[in-house]
């Protein structure tokens, strides 16, 4: 099972490189466009395509997010407890944060078929389909949720077997660095 969940770190973290790749690629784009004006030929639409990329990087992050345990957290009682307390608290905590991310992917479905549905497109002068962006958007999310149960089902197992650092390892809290 900790292999399983050493996987699931490595693809968060890849994830997370592709994403940090899109806002380099925004943020290059957004320069491009500042100096184009110096010119009186600014590319446009360059705020409508960084929302686009801020929004998908955001959804994918929040899977490494989780797999590097950087959620906020507050550690006063639990750091308090023995191992299995910890466990405990590490459970309730990944297990609440796994019904948010299914919540979010369910309501995000939604707002993609609608999408679809409509054949949307973004009310500028791009004229963006929005099924697009919001593609990538609900597929980051998608993966948080079942990253989230993922995870989740790794921890009861390791509290299933007692082992309170595998548990520690998956889910607890990292602390500072």
């Amino acid at each position: 099972m900790q292999s399983f969940v050493q996987i699931l770190v490595r693809i968060n973290g890849y994830m997370a490189l592709a994403a940090g790749t899109l806002l380099l690629v925004a943020v290059i784009v957004i320069l491009a466009d500042v100096a184009m004006r110096a010119f009186g030929h600014p590319l446009g639409g360059t705020d409508e395509l960084s929302g686009y990329a801020m929004a998908i990087a955001t959804a994918w992050g929040a899977s490494y997010a989780l797999t590097e345990r950087a959620h906020v957290r507050i550690e006063l009682i639990r750091n308090k407890l023995v191992p299995a307390g910890r466990a405990w608290m590490d459970l309730i905590s990944l297990g609440a944060l796994a019904i948010t991310a299914v919540v979010i992917g369910w309501r995000g479905w939604g707002v993609l078929a609608s999408t679809l549905a409509n054949d949307s497109r973004a009310n500028t002068a791009l004229a963006t389909p929005l099924a697009w962006p919001q593609t990538l958007w609900f597929a980051g999310w998608l993966w948080f949720a079942v990253s989230a149960l993922l995870l989740l089902i790794s921890v009861m197992a390791f509290m299933f077997e007692r082992d309170w650092t595998a548990v520690e390892d998956a889910a607890g809290f990292k602390g500072e660095l």
